[in-house]
């Protein structure tokens, strides 16, 4: 059955989402000069203090990869489109791609109520499973908590359980009432997890991941490890972060000293690469590639999904996140879309301890982009692939994204806030 639909293409959505509509000569995209993209990812990764990172670059004019730097401090190793690396956020994608396949085999429906099938979520009886997946449960934070990257700094290698989150969360107030605006909370993606864990026979995420979509997909290298592992599968990238954990968990700047410090060379990132990743689980522990994750945003906003009525469903799932900017960033199940000009780009991305990552695929001008990088925030507070990712985004379009993102101070590439959905602030 799951084979059957990823061979399935939708069409007729009420969002008009034409696969078909872009020559190769749209007019929208510019002539992509290699070697002005690869000083332009040099320069900005240089500029942000990055050890190494990788871009690929798919447009109507062919395939590009470019690489930078070295995947471990104090060694020559040149990172690949096939190192593993651990994605943080873009997990989400993954974990509602399943819940949105269990509600079209008729497992559960996105109307239910979370108390359904977790007990003692606060308001539970009120939050339903799509208000999970919009990031609208009113749900406190658990990355929020001091306590998680204070015990992340203390002993990176602790093991942790999905209920053990979940109760850091339920004792705090939630934000707001179930419904009543969008806030980016990775606890709605943990209940997720448990859901589907649920309504699939009782299985661990990790193989329903597995089963449901990295098979069919054909995505070897990608995978939610044991909740005991630590390590990644080679060849893989270290991941680094100046200072605590907190200033990945977080939306908070480096001190002065720090970002000083970073700048002159004399303070050192810390090695985050053997930070056990079981705190993030369903919303965001998973290990990919690039090459993966290409194949992924292309399958996942390309249709080989779902059904024809579910993919409408998952593509009209689109709200904005700030009400009084109906044109601004949107966020549905687990997806988010940014609009620059006429382009529309489905994206998501993530950001934990060591690690900032980028996926985005725009079907009408048959644009992807991913990146990744092994240091997640710059000295000066910057999310390092989104900033790759605007200046590779200029390369691309004839709209710009960059000058956009420059005279906007809410623009899902340079504002954390507007970030939180997918492109930073971990998982």
């Amino acid at each position: 059955m799951v084979s059957n639909r990823i061979q399935r293409i939708a069409l007729g959505c009420v969002t008009g989402l034409l696969l078909s509509c872009a020559t190769p000569q749209s007019p929208a995209l510019k002539a992509i000069d290699p070697a002005a993209l690869q000083t332009s990812v040099d320069a900005t990764a240089k500029e942000l203090q990055v050890p190494g990172a990788v871009v690929i670059l798919s447009t109507p004019q062919g395939k590009f990869t470019v690489t930078y730097g070295t995947t471990t401090l104090g060694a020559k190793i040149p990172p690949r489109a096939d190192t593993h690396f651990r994605i943080a956020s873009n997990t989400k994608t993954m974990t509602a791609a399943v819940i949105v396949q269990l509600a079209e085999e008729g497992q559960l429906d996105l109307d239910d109520p979370v108390s359904k099938y977790v007990s003692g979520v606060p308001d539970g009886d009120q939050i339903t499973i799509a208000e999970l997946l919009k990031m609208r449960s009113g749900l406190y934070n658990y990355t929020d908590a001091p306590e998680i990257s204070a015990s992340l700094d203390r002993d990176p290698t602790k093991v942790w359980t999905p209920d053990e989150v979940l109760a850091i969360a339920f004792k705090h107030p939630p934000y707001l009432p179930p419904a009543t605006a969008y806030q980016y909370c990775n606890t709605n993606y943990v209940l997720l997890g448990l859901i589907a864990e649920n309504r699939d026979h009782g299985k661990p995420l990790a193989r329903i991941l597995q089963d449901r979509l990295f098979g069919p997909l054909g995505m070897k290298d990608t995978a939610l490890p044991a909740r005991t592992s630590n390590t990644l599968p080679e060849p893989y990238s270290h991941g680094y972060l100046y200072g605590s954990s907190s200033f990945a968990l977080v939306d908070q700047l480096y001190p002065p000293e720090i970002q000083a410090a970073a700048r002159a060379g004399t303070l050192k990132p810390s090695d985050d690469t053997g930070q056990n990743p079981s705190y993030a689980s369903a919303a965001g522990g998973v290990i990919s590639t690039a090459n993966d994750l290409v194949t992924w945003i292309q399958a996942l906003v390309g249709g080989r999904l779902f059904n024809a009525d579910y993919q409408c469903r998952w593509l009209d799932s689109l709200q904005p996140e700030d009400p009084s900017k109906p044109q601004g960033q949107q966020y549905g199940y687990g997806i988010a879309q940014t609009r620059f000009g006429p382009n529309a780009l489905y994206f998501h991305g993530g950001e934990m301890p060591g690690y900032n990552s980028f996926m985005g695929y725009d079907p009408v001008n048959r644009v992807t982009l991913v990146v990744w990088t092994n240091l997640t925030v710059s000295p000066d507070g910057k999310p390092t692939a989104n900033s790759l990712m605007l200046k590779v985004l200029d390369q691309v379009y004839v709209e710009s994204a960059l000058r956009q993102a420059q005279a906007s101070s809410r623009w899902s590439g340079i504002d954390s806030d507007t970030m939180l959905p997918g492109l930073v602030r971990i998982v």
